[in-house]
């Protein structure tokens, strides 16, 4: 079977359109990749929603991309028997159904453009940018012949007539996190506890609730800290966290180091945030975590306790006593972290590597 991987996606940025690709391959399928980056993170998405006189330079961007993959398709005389469009591809899937009327349409569709208004409380109550961002997903469903969500609450989210034609895939994590996570685990848990969060303070992350756990615990001398990425929430979490001596604020890592960077540390850090998002949803973090064998410490949600269940520590989402409590348990007892380590590396080698992930895709193609 052939695929063609096709729109604006960056993996840099948003890895699970690299772990479909990488698992459809592994699955025996021939995909190729015809792709050129958008180059506007989430972060800049969110930027052209609060300011709407942005959207010109979205436009630009996005003609000028697609003129690219217009080119390419165009090159290629073989037709491919489907054509997957890349996460936030609420665009790109309209010119991939333009240019392969006759293949199969797979729209990974992990987060729709009204969550994001909602979630980051840009679109009001009903209001004119909400309606817009339900007409743009909208008009993406229409397009698709399948549509790929990560999680069965994602998936009852979804339009009443869609979700029949549509698969879920959780995220899962590519093979460059599982190598490192087999080198991490020859590496003992000792004092002081190691943990890491990466990801890029959005009201999902729930940020400001891990900041009120490092308050919590500064004066804890056996826990350090690392927060990774900026974003939405990333001022008011360095506010709330200012106390504790034992937390270091990096920028950002690149993605081809961050599997060894977070294979580093002990734990994980998730999502803790109350928006309905973080409800629906298990993170790229989770399952990189736990693929990296750390401990991954997340909310207790209904998607995330089915992924990890005893593999995992779950606390109450929005509860900073509660995250507190569980990094200062880790700390407590090294043997019970490195036991959490190992079981979580094995859940996600027997159920997240790229071929598990990939293959309900392959199995409705069939």
């Amino acid at each position: 079977m052939h695929i063609v991987a096709f729109g604006t996606y960056d993996v840099t940025s948003h890895p699970r359109v690299a772990v479909l690709i990488e698992g459809l391959r592994a699955c025996g399928a021939e995909v190729t990749e015809v792709n050129r980056p958008l180059g506007l993170d989430t972060a800049a998405r969110v930027a052209i929603l609060r300011q709407p006189w942005r959207l010109p330079l979205l436009a630009l961007r996005l003609l000028t991309c697609w003129s690219g993959l217009a080119r390419e398709s165009l090159r290629r005389r073989r037709r491919p028997d489907a054509v997957l469009v890349g996460y936030l591809g609420h665009f790109d899937v309209h010119l991939a159904r333009l240019l392969h009327p006759r293949s199969t349409i797979l729209l990974d569709h992990m987060v729709s453009a009204a969550g994001v208004a909602t979630n980051r409380r840009l679109a009001g109550s009903g209001g004119l940018k909400l309606r817009l961002m339900k007409t743009i997903d909208a008009l993406a469903l229409k397009q698709a012949d399948v549509v790929i969500v990560d999680t069965v609450e994602q998936q009852q989210a979804l339009p009443e007539d869609v979700r029949p034609s549509s698969v879920v895939c959780p995220v899962g994590a590519t093979t460059e996190w599982f190598d490192a996570g087999a080198r991490a685990l020859e590496r003992p848990t000792e004092a002081p506890l190691q943990a890491v969060f990466v990801g890029l303070f959005s009201p999902t992350h729930g940020a400001p609730v891990i900041a009120d756990a490092l308050d919590l615990l500064a004066d804890d001398e056996r826990i350090e800290v690392t927060m990774v990425g900026q974003g939405q929430q990333y001022e008011e979490a360095r506010r709330l966290a200012a106390a504790n001596p034992r937390v270091s604020w990096v920028d950002w890592v690149d993605a081809e180091d961050l599997p060894d960077f977070v294979a580093g540390f002990d734990v994980s850090l998730g999502i803790f945030g109350t928006v309905p998002q973080a409800r629906r949803v298990v993170p790229n973090k989770a399952f990189q975590g736990a693929a990296a064998g750390a401990v991954v410490v997340t909310s207790d949600t209904e998607p995330q306790r089915r992924m990890l269940d005893s593999a995992a520590l779950l606390v109450e989402p929005g509860s900073p006593e509660e995250l507190a409590s569980a990094l200062t348990k880790l700390a407590d007892d090294p043997a019970e972290a490195q036991r959490l380590r190992e079981a979580a590396y094995e859940r996600a080698r027997e159920r997240y590597t790229p071929q598990a992930v990939a293959t309900p895709i392959l199995e409705r193609l069939s």
